[in-house]
């Protein structure tokens, strides 16, 4: 039964770990969709939003049940309960890449960005999407330095989400209210994407260690 037990907590962390790379899909298809004017790879990504909400309901029913009949405590506990949490974050991931899709569908045949920023959005679909992959190898290897060290490449989308407001903030801002608009908007949906990966990341500390990083304590990330 112990046994049977572990292969289920197994294979809940693959199936959030199977989540972080259809976020992490997700999002660089909506980027090239963004930057390519792609409608039809906007069209997928909206099509496909479906299998990640899918994916959150599986993950939540699998934890619930853990729950209801394994009394799971310590370690198991903690790693269910991470689960349901890291569960809605790439869920959320999803949507915000969605979002980036359907602004892209939105706006087409026209491009929505500026020339202007286009390069601040590749760079952030890059990091966003570098994110999500490694979030799946940290469910996978509850890899403590790794969840740590991914705060860093957050750090960077943060910057260039602070420099597209000193973008949008020129007097000689040629591209009228609807394109910042969606520039603004656009910038915190990719911030969001890389917040939500890092949730994810504190959350396998919190397996690992039982402590939760990130709220005034000496193992903040």
């Amino acid at each position: 039964m112990r046994e049977a037990y572990h292969v289920e907590l197994e294979q809940l962390a693959d199936h959030l770990a199977g989540m972080s790379l259809q976020v992490a899909d997700a999002m660089e298809r909506a980027t090239r969709a963004l930057l390519e004017v792609d409608l039809a790879l906007a069209e997928q990504v909206i099509g496909d939003d479906a299998k990640v909400d899918d994916a959150r309901a599986e993950c939540e029913e699998q934890a619930y049940a853990l729950l209801a009949l394994q009394a799971p405590v310590a370690t198991d506990l903690r790693t269910v309960l991470a689960a349901i949490h890291a569960a809605e974050s790439l869920e959320r991931m999803g949507d915000l890449a969605l979002h980036v899709a359907k602004a892209a569908r939105r706006r087409h045949p026209e491009p929505v960005l500026p020339d202007a920023v286009r390069d601040d959005f590749a760079k952030m679909g890059e990091l966003d999407v570098k994110l999500a992959r490694r979030v799946e190898q940290i469910i996978k290897t509850k890899d403590v330095a790794a969840a740590k060290d991914l705060e860093t490449e957050d750090d960077e989308v943060d910057d260039i989400h602070r420099h597209l407001f000193t973008v949008l903030m020129d007097r000689d801002w040629p591209h009228g209210v609807a394109a910042a608009v969606d520039v603004t908007l656009l910038g915190r949906f990719y911030e969001r994407f890389a917040d939500h990966a890092v949730s994810v990341a504190r959350r396998m500390i919190f397996v690992v260690t039982g402590k939760m990083p990130g709220y005034g304590t000496d193992d903040d990330i």
